[in-house]
Protein backbone atom coordinates (compact mmCIF):
# COMPACT_ATOMS: atom_id res chain seq x y z
CA UNK A 1 0.00 0.00 0.00
CA UNK A 2 2.58 2.04 0.92
CA UNK A 3 4.32 1.53 -2.47
CA UNK A 4 1.11 2.04 -4.74
CA UNK A 5 1.08 5.63 -2.63
CA UNK A 6 4.38 6.76 -3.33
CA UNK A 7 4.36 6.00 -6.65
CA UNK A 8 0.89 7.83 -7.16
CA UNK A 9 2.36 11.19 -5.11
CA UNK A 10 6.02 10.33 -7.27
CA UNK A 11 3.91 10.62 -10.99
CA UNK A 12 1.43 13.87 -9.59
CA UNK A 13 4.79 15.32 -8.19
CA UNK A 14 6.47 14.25 -12.01
CA UNK A 15 2.98 16.05 -14.03
CA UNK A 16 3.22 18.87 -11.80
CA UNK A 17 6.81 19.49 -12.75
CA UNK A 18 6.19 19.18 -16.08
CA UNK A 19 3.44 21.62 -16.56
CA UNK A 20 5.61 24.47 -14.59
CA UNK A 21 8.47 24.26 -16.92
CA UNK A 22 8.65 26.42 -19.97
CA UNK A 23 11.87 25.98 -21.38
CA UNK A 24 15.10 23.88 -21.53
CA UNK A 25 18.73 24.44 -21.01
CA UNK A 26 20.68 23.91 -24.49
CA UNK A 27 23.62 21.72 -23.30
CA UNK A 28 23.20 19.71 -19.68
CA UNK A 29 26.16 17.70 -18.09
CA UNK A 30 25.46 14.75 -15.96
CA UNK A 31 28.39 13.61 -13.58
CA UNK A 32 27.23 10.00 -13.14
CA UNK A 33 27.59 9.26 -9.69
CA UNK A 34 26.56 6.15 -7.19
CA UNK A 35 26.65 3.15 -9.28
CA UNK A 36 29.04 1.38 -6.99
CA UNK A 37 27.55 2.38 -4.24
CA UNK A 38 24.03 1.87 -5.19
CA UNK A 39 25.45 -2.02 -5.85
CA UNK A 40 27.01 -2.15 -2.69
CA UNK A 41 23.90 -1.00 -1.27
CA UNK A 42 22.35 -4.00 -2.97
CA UNK A 43 24.89 -6.56 -2.15
CA UNK A 44 26.36 -6.56 -5.36
CA UNK A 45 29.08 -5.66 -7.22
CA UNK A 46 30.34 -2.43 -9.27
CA UNK A 47 29.66 -4.04 -12.44
CA UNK A 48 26.20 -4.74 -11.67
CA UNK A 49 26.19 -0.96 -10.63
CA UNK A 50 27.76 0.45 -13.57
CA UNK A 51 25.44 -1.63 -15.96
CA UNK A 52 22.06 -0.27 -14.06
CA UNK A 53 23.39 2.99 -14.62
CA UNK A 54 23.73 2.88 -18.17
CA UNK A 55 20.11 2.21 -18.20
CA UNK A 56 19.34 4.98 -16.45
CA UNK A 57 21.98 7.05 -19.11
CA UNK A 58 19.48 5.68 -22.04
CA UNK A 59 16.21 6.92 -20.06
CA UNK A 60 17.82 10.74 -19.83
CA UNK A 61 18.63 10.53 -23.47
CA UNK A 62 15.17 10.46 -24.41
CA UNK A 63 14.63 12.86 -21.60
CA UNK A 64 16.31 15.30 -22.99
CA UNK A 65 15.39 15.29 -26.88
CA UNK A 66 11.20 15.03 -24.64
CA UNK A 67 12.36 18.91 -23.39
CA UNK A 68 14.14 20.26 -26.33
CA UNK A 69 17.89 20.11 -24.78
CA UNK A 70 20.48 20.18 -27.89
CA UNK A 71 23.61 18.84 -25.95
CA UNK A 72 24.27 15.88 -23.63
CA UNK A 73 27.53 15.34 -21.94
CA UNK A 74 28.10 12.14 -19.75
CA UNK A 75 31.26 12.18 -17.51
CA UNK A 76 31.71 7.99 -17.58
CA UNK A 77 35.26 7.80 -16.71
CA UNK A 78 37.72 10.19 -15.40
CA UNK A 79 41.88 10.16 -15.64
CA UNK A 80 41.68 9.25 -11.86
CA UNK A 81 39.37 6.04 -12.56
CA UNK A 82 42.39 4.73 -13.84
CA UNK A 83 43.65 4.21 -10.05
CA UNK A 84 40.34 1.96 -9.62
CA UNK A 85 40.91 -2.53 -9.36
CA UNK A 86 42.15 -3.53 -12.99
CA UNK A 87 39.03 -6.19 -13.05
CA UNK A 88 36.59 -3.53 -12.08
CA UNK A 89 37.70 -1.35 -14.95
CA UNK A 90 38.11 -3.98 -17.35
CA UNK A 91 34.43 -5.03 -16.57
CA UNK A 92 33.24 -1.18 -17.00
CA UNK A 93 35.07 -0.82 -20.52
CA UNK A 94 33.19 -4.17 -21.79
CA UNK A 95 30.19 -2.28 -21.00
CA UNK A 96 31.05 0.77 -22.57
CA UNK A 97 32.29 -1.08 -25.82
CA UNK A 98 28.66 -2.77 -25.59
CA UNK A 99 26.81 0.13 -25.52
CA UNK A 100 28.45 2.32 -27.91
CA UNK A 101 28.03 -0.32 -30.13
CA UNK A 102 24.22 -0.40 -29.16
CA UNK A 103 24.10 3.22 -29.21
CA UNK A 104 25.19 3.30 -32.58
CA UNK A 105 23.23 1.00 -34.27
CA UNK A 106 19.96 2.29 -32.45
CA UNK A 107 17.35 2.90 -34.51
CA UNK A 108 15.93 5.91 -31.97
CA UNK A 109 19.72 7.47 -32.67
CA UNK A 110 19.51 7.36 -36.19
CA UNK A 111 15.71 8.32 -36.17
CA UNK A 112 16.83 11.65 -33.95
CA UNK A 113 19.47 12.53 -36.04
CA UNK A 114 21.60 11.85 -32.30
CA UNK A 115 25.70 12.27 -33.14
CA UNK A 116 27.86 10.54 -30.60
CA UNK A 117 31.10 11.66 -29.79
CA UNK A 118 33.41 10.97 -27.41
CA UNK A 119 35.90 13.81 -25.37
CA UNK A 120 39.02 13.09 -23.38
CA UNK A 121 42.35 11.36 -23.74
CA UNK A 122 40.99 8.20 -25.48
CA UNK A 123 44.10 7.13 -26.11
CA UNK A 124 44.86 6.17 -22.82
CA UNK A 125 41.72 3.87 -23.06
CA UNK A 126 42.16 -0.11 -24.19
CA UNK A 127 42.36 -0.53 -27.74
CA UNK A 128 38.85 -2.24 -27.90
CA UNK A 129 37.40 1.20 -26.46
CA UNK A 130 39.03 3.02 -28.70
CA UNK A 131 37.99 0.90 -31.84
CA UNK A 132 33.91 1.33 -30.46
CA UNK A 133 33.99 5.29 -29.73
CA UNK A 134 35.58 4.84 -33.43
CA UNK A 135 32.59 2.81 -34.76
CA UNK A 136 29.97 4.51 -32.70
CA UNK A 137 31.73 8.22 -33.97
CA UNK A 138 31.39 6.70 -37.33
CA UNK A 139 28.22 5.53 -37.77
CA UNK A 140 26.69 9.41 -36.42
CA UNK A 141 29.11 11.74 -37.77
CA UNK A 142 26.41 13.23 -40.28
CA UNK A 143 23.86 13.95 -37.43
CA UNK A 144 23.60 17.32 -36.14
CA UNK A 145 19.95 17.40 -34.20
CA UNK A 146 21.45 16.19 -30.88
CA UNK A 147 25.13 15.93 -30.03
CA UNK A 148 25.45 13.11 -27.09
CA UNK A 149 29.31 13.52 -25.45
CA UNK A 150 30.51 10.65 -23.71
CA UNK A 151 33.68 12.00 -21.60
CA UNK A 152 35.94 9.23 -21.07
CA UNK A 153 39.55 9.11 -19.50
CA UNK A 154 38.38 13.22 -18.96
CA UNK A 155 39.98 15.10 -16.58
CA UNK A 156 38.95 19.39 -17.25
CA UNK A 157 42.36 20.96 -15.74
CA UNK A 158 44.72 18.32 -18.08
CA UNK A 159 42.33 19.57 -21.00
CA UNK A 160 43.39 22.90 -20.24
CA UNK A 161 47.09 22.56 -20.32
CA UNK A 162 46.68 20.80 -23.48
CA UNK A 163 45.02 23.90 -25.04
CA UNK A 164 47.26 26.14 -23.00
CA UNK A 165 50.24 24.51 -24.70
CA UNK A 166 48.93 24.38 -28.19
CA UNK A 167 48.76 27.82 -28.25
CA UNK A 168 51.98 28.14 -26.70
CA UNK A 169 53.53 26.37 -29.74
CA UNK A 170 51.07 28.96 -31.81
CA UNK A 171 53.24 31.42 -30.28
CA UNK A 172 56.39 30.34 -30.82
CA UNK A 173 56.05 28.91 -34.37
CA UNK A 174 54.40 32.45 -35.05
CA UNK A 175 51.15 31.57 -35.97
CA UNK A 176 49.35 33.24 -33.31
CA UNK A 177 50.13 37.02 -31.25
CA UNK A 178 50.24 36.96 -28.12
CA UNK A 179 47.92 40.65 -28.03
CA UNK A 180 45.30 38.68 -30.42
CA UNK A 181 44.81 35.26 -28.54
CA UNK A 182 41.01 34.69 -28.05
CA UNK A 183 38.14 32.69 -26.75
CA UNK A 184 38.30 30.46 -29.55
CA UNK A 185 41.63 30.12 -29.87
CA UNK A 186 41.23 27.79 -26.80
CA UNK A 187 38.47 26.54 -27.55
CA UNK A 188 39.54 25.21 -31.08
CA UNK A 189 42.55 23.20 -29.18
CA UNK A 190 40.19 21.82 -26.17
CA UNK A 191 38.24 19.42 -28.08
CA UNK A 192 38.51 18.47 -31.68
CA UNK A 193 34.67 19.35 -32.53
CA UNK A 194 33.05 22.49 -31.07
CA UNK A 195 31.29 21.86 -27.71
CA UNK A 196 28.66 24.51 -26.74
CA UNK A 197 28.71 26.30 -23.19
CA UNK A 198 27.50 24.19 -20.63
CA UNK A 199 23.88 25.56 -19.11
CA UNK A 200 23.42 22.91 -16.05
CA UNK A 201 25.70 20.68 -14.62
CA UNK A 202 23.72 17.69 -12.56
CA UNK A 203 25.15 15.55 -10.01
CA UNK A 204 23.43 12.50 -8.13
CA UNK A 205 24.86 10.47 -5.65
CA UNK A 206 24.84 12.79 -2.64
CA UNK A 207 28.25 14.72 -3.13
CA UNK A 208 27.93 18.61 -3.76
CA UNK A 209 31.09 19.15 -5.86
CA UNK A 210 31.51 19.24 -9.79
CA UNK A 211 34.97 17.33 -10.13
CA UNK A 212 36.63 19.84 -12.90
CA UNK A 213 34.10 18.78 -15.42
CA UNK A 214 33.78 20.61 -18.59
CA UNK A 215 35.66 24.14 -16.12
CA UNK A 216 35.94 26.39 -19.39
CA UNK A 217 32.70 25.59 -20.82
CA UNK A 218 30.88 25.14 -16.87
CA UNK A 219 32.46 27.91 -14.68
CA UNK A 220 33.24 30.20 -17.67
CA UNK A 221 29.35 30.48 -18.50
CA UNK A 222 28.77 30.45 -14.94
CA UNK A 223 25.98 27.32 -15.28
CA UNK A 224 23.61 26.49 -12.79
CA UNK A 225 24.38 23.44 -10.93
CA UNK A 226 21.76 20.83 -9.36
CA UNK A 227 22.65 18.29 -6.51
CA UNK A 228 20.47 15.53 -5.54
CA UNK A 229 20.82 12.31 -3.57
CA UNK A 230 19.97 9.46 -5.66
CA UNK A 231 22.52 7.27 -7.06
CA UNK A 232 22.52 7.53 -10.72
CA UNK A 233 21.20 4.49 -10.91
CA UNK A 234 17.85 5.85 -9.18
CA UNK A 235 18.03 9.06 -10.78
CA UNK A 236 14.48 9.63 -11.73
CA UNK A 237 12.90 11.70 -14.33
CA UNK A 238 11.17 13.73 -10.98
CA UNK A 239 14.63 14.11 -10.22
CA UNK A 240 15.44 15.34 -13.94
CA UNK A 241 12.76 18.15 -14.10
CA UNK A 242 14.03 18.82 -10.38
CA UNK A 243 17.29 20.14 -12.57
CA UNK A 244 15.66 21.58 -15.56
CA UNK A 245 13.93 23.65 -12.76
CA UNK A 246 16.57 24.31 -10.67
CA UNK A 247 18.22 26.00 -14.61
CA UNK A 248 15.38 28.04 -15.09
CA UNK A 249 15.04 29.56 -11.74
CA UNK A 250 18.84 30.27 -12.16
CA UNK A 251 17.97 32.03 -15.73
CA UNK A 252 15.10 34.22 -13.85
CA UNK A 253 17.15 35.32 -11.32
CA UNK A 254 19.77 36.82 -13.96
CA UNK A 255 16.81 38.17 -15.86
CA UNK A 256 15.53 40.27 -12.63
CA UNK A 257 19.42 41.01 -11.82
CA UNK A 258 20.40 42.38 -15.49
CA UNK A 259 16.75 44.62 -15.43
CA UNK A 260 18.15 46.14 -11.73
CA UNK A 261 21.38 46.83 -12.97
CA UNK A 262 19.76 48.54 -16.00
CA UNK A 263 17.59 50.98 -14.40
CA UNK A 264 20.21 51.46 -11.86
CA UNK A 265 22.64 52.75 -14.51
CA UNK A 266 19.50 54.62 -16.29
CA UNK A 267 19.13 56.14 -12.77
CA UNK A 268 22.40 57.22 -12.40
CA UNK A 269 22.67 58.32 -15.75
CA UNK A 270 19.53 60.57 -15.56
Amino acid sequence: MKRWLRQRVDSAYERLLSREISGAPTHVAVIQDGNRRYARHRGGNAHEGHRAGAETTERVLDWCQDIGVEELTLYTFSTENFERPAEENEALFDLLCEKLHEFADADRVHENDVCIRAIGETEMLPERVQNAVEYAERRTCGYDQFVLNIALAYGGRSRLLEAARGVAAGVETGDLEPDEIDVEDIERRLYDQPVRDVDLIIRPGGDERTSNFLPWHANGNEAAVFFCTPFWPEFSKTDFLRGIRTYEHREESWRRTRARRALALLGAVS
